[in-house]
């Protein structure tokens, strides 16, 4: 096994942005501790352990109060490790489950009851590929009837195929990371234009997450660009996530930076209260 890599900073910057009360973050991960969760033997990463004691220590420097665990490939379909952070969260973490398209619905069900929102699928070269679009597709007609919600990545050249798929959901179907646009490429490029025609569809929602990953290097200018024009065009269907601890990056982000732009992604008081506490709590049914 390969050397563990370090992918997120230990000591991120205190940010200068005051979050408002009940904020989230909407889209980490959790990475073992590798002796009570061993990693997937099919990942092709091997991070440091990231535990939850981690995030939560994180979220209490950056003030954030709720939070959404996405599962990691490098946990693969066991989601233990997402389930225990749940359970140790009081209510303020809930999840999304990595399953098999052909997963049974009696686990779909423990999934929900154990504060599980939705499921992910990845459409990513470098995370392989599980199922088809047509298979994930199919799947929500099971998930609809558990309140669950699809979540999927996939890299930004494939949106041009998979909308039309993507539109026979029948459930609420959110986009990673702004459906990984290379952000240096503009607001008019194709792939991103895409993305926006989409979102005109009510039933699309969009994880303005990753402005780190779709720019080449700080500040993220262009990334952020892109993150405030959706904010602004779809108020109430945008989501905004740390992506801590930072998997599969070109560099290891500042917490704190990636806090501090959201003063330039949500720019006024209510913008930001939208994006970090009432469309999460909308959305993904915190408890009161």
């Amino acid at each position: 096994m390969s050397e563990p890599v370090l992918t997120f900073n230990p000591a991120p910057s205190a940010p200068r942005l005051q979050l408002p009360s009940g904020a989230c973050d909407s889209h980490v991960h959790v990475f073992g501790p590798v002796a009570r969760f061993p990693f997937s033997s099919s990942s092709a990463l091997t991070p440091v352990d990231a535990p939850k004691e981690t995030l939560f220590a994180l979220h209490r420097h950056l003030g954030i109060s709720r939070c959404v665990i996405v599962q990691s490939l490098v946990h693969g379909f066991d989601n233990a490790v997402v389930e225990d952070a749940i359970r140790a969260g009081g209510g303020r973490y809930l999840g999304v489950a990595l399953v098999r398209h052909d997963v049974a619905d009696a686990e779909l069900q423990r999934l929900q009851a154990a504060g599980f929102r939705g499921v992910r699928f990845n459409f990513m070269k470098h995370l392989g590929q599980g199922a088809t679009p047509a298979q994930v597709v199919a799947l929500t007609q099971r998930l609809a009837p558990l309140g669950l919600h699809l979540q999927v990545h996939f890299e930004s050249s494939l949106i041009h195929e998979l909308v039309p798929l993507l539109r026979q959901s029948v459930v609420p179907v959110v986009i990673d990371h702004m459906a990984r646009v290379d952000a240096s490429l503009g607001p008019h490029h194709a792939d991103f234009r895409a993305l926006c025609t989409l979102m005109q569809d009510p039933r699309f929602f969009v994880k303005v997450s990753g402005v780190d990953r779709v720019s080449r290097q700080p500040p993220y200018a262009d990334g952020v660009a892109l993150a405030r024009q959706l904010l602004q065009d779809f108020p109430d269907r945008c989501f905004w996530g740390s992506d801590w601890p930072h998997p599969n990056h070109h560099h290891v982000p500042d917490d704190g930076v990636l806090v501090d732009l959201l003063a330039s992604i949500a720019p006024t008081p209510d913008a930001l209260a939208a994006l970090l506490v009432h469309n999460p709590q909308r959305f993904y049914r915190f408890d009161a």
